[in-house]
Formats: C-alpha cells, sequence, structure tokens
C-alpha cells in the first residue's frame, strides 16, 4: 500500500495529537495496515520508530499498555523524602518572626534567612547536611508557607524640620 501526501499529512497529525499507549496502539494498527515491509515503510515516510511500533504492536495483541519508562522518573518531591520537614520549618521560624508593625497586614514576616534556618535544622532537629534540601529549596518552602523574608522597621524617625535646628542651635550658642 501506498501512502499518498493526505494520509501522510493525517498520520502524522494524528500520532503527534496522541500520547503514550493510544499512540503506539493507533501507530500499530497503521502498520498492519500497511502490511509486510510496514514498519519500515512508516519508518521511511512517516518517520516513525520501528522500536516505538514493535512495542505498540505488542500493546495491540496483547491487550494491555506497557508502561512507559518515563513515569515515576527522577527524584521523589522534598515532602515525600521528609515528611516532617514542613512541621520542623514551622517550629524554628515560628520562634524569628514579627508580624507587621503597622497592622495595616496579616503578613508575618520572618527575621532569619534560609541558610540559618538549614543550619538550625541540623542543630536542633538532628538532619544531616547531606539529607537536607539546597538553601533555595528551603526558601521556597518557607515563602509557600507565608513566611515573608522581610526586616521590618519598627519605628521610622521623624526628620528635623528647619525650625527646630534653628532653635537647638540658637540655644547652644
Amino acid at each position: 500500500m501506498t501512502l499518498t501526501g493526505g494520509l501522510r499529512k493525517l498520520y502524522r497529525n494524528t500520532a503527534e495529537a496522541l500520547e503514550g499507549g493510544a499512540r503506539r496502539v493507533f501507530m500499530a494498527g497503521v502498520v498492519q495496515e500497511l502490511g509486510k515491509g510496514g514498519q519500515r515503510q512508516a519508518e521511511r515516510e512517516l518517520g516513525w520508530n520501528r522500536s516505538t511500533v514493535r512495542k505498540g504492536q505488542r500493546e495491540l495483541h496483547v491487550g494491555v499498555e506497557i508502561p512507559d519508562g518515563r513515569r515515576n522518573n527522577g527524584p521523589k518531591r522534598l515532602e515525600e523524602r521528609l515528611p516532617t520537614l514542613r512541621q520542623d520549618l514551622d517550629d524554628i521560624v515560628a520562634q524569628h518572626c514579627q508580624a507587621d508593625p503597622t497592622l495595616r497586614t496579616t503578613r508575618v514576616y520572618r527575621r532569619v534567612t534560609s541558610a540559618s534556618v538549614r543550619e538550625l535544622l541540623v542543630q536542633d532537629k538532628g538532619y544531616s547536611q547531606e539529607q537536607l534540601p539546597s538553601e533555595e529549596s528551603i526558601r521556597i518552602r518557607l515563602n509557600e508557607m507565608g513566611y515573608r523574608p522581610r526586616r521590618v522597621r519598627k519605628t521610622i524617625p521623624k526628620k528635623n524640620s528647619p525650625r527646630q535646628t534653628q532653635s537647638s542651635s540658637e540655644s547652644t550658642k
């Protein structure tokens, strides 16, 4: 069976729109319709990988999707590796927090850096340096928890007016 330009475009677009097992099964169905030598023809004319087509043919024959190698790939999330970290962070940072002095917002500001929080986790909570995430990851978690890293000015001193400076200079004479 020969593929016309319209069929090529249709097969390519359909395969690109699908993902995972559905894509492989579609590719296998097309190759099956092409007949003998269909894998090579699909590779040559459609740009499909023959090993992907073979995997799709096995899935089509068995009727069960073969899991991709990409699932559950990479390191576990921080919360999965260290389930008590959020509570430990909250315990440490709560001691070093301050509310907005103007009381106009409900924000809580932390007066401790993420580097010092990391050190306190090692000292107080018994974590090892290798076990803990980077300072950046700790900073992100603290921001998610609502602790903003900002120094709070307690009061702003009033500026001296010109009259006050003149009267103070006259009294010193």
